[in-house]
């Protein structure tokens, strides 16, 4: 009688424990899909999915999973990162960052009236693949990051 409680309390935890797992977990179409639309508008190619880019995105996620911070990698790709609290999906974040095109002048290739280098960097022409992770962090809020490869946002040059 002993077994079969304890068994039903680490089955019981397992599940929790993979119930929490599946949160976190989002296949590459899913950050592929919201990438690639906002190209489309814009007459840019597709980019598609890189499993190195996204081991070194879901490498820096987890890093950041302790204190959620905003911070770059300064690594080798161009990298948007997302946070926020509640569940933050990656269609949300996705589309924080494409939001961000009413702030883009493409006349100017400037910004204006606010932030627009995350847009810039989801629609860099030269980008053809990406690697992105999502995680929870202990503050149990959530840290998205996509990498892309080549980087993009360099001064001077236009998106597409």
């Amino acid at each position: 009688m002993e077994f079969s409680k304890i068994s039903l309390v680490i089955v019981s935890f397992m599940a929790l424990i993979m119930t929490h797992l599946s949160l976190a977990q989002n296949s590459p179409q899913d950050f592929l899909a919201p990438h690639n639309a906002a190209r489309a508008e814009v007459g840019v190619r597709p980019v598609t999915w890189n499993d190195t880019v996204a081991a070194y995105a879901l490498n820096y996620a987890t890093q950041r999973s302790a204190d959620c911070n905003m911070q770059h990698s300064q690594g080798p790709y161009g990298e948007n990162l997302a946070g926020g609290s509640g569940e933050l999906t990656v269609s949300d974040a996705v589309k924080m960052w494409v939001d961000e095109k009413a702030n883009y002048d493409h006349n100017s290739n400037s910004c204006v009236g606010g932030e627009c280098l995350h847009y810039t960097q989801v629609v860099w022409s030269n980008t053809a693949q990406i690697g992105c992770a999502r995680v929870q962090c202990q503050n149990q809020g959530w840290f998205v990051t996509c990498n892309y490869y080549p980087p993009g946002n360099y001064v001077g040059e236009r998106p597409y």
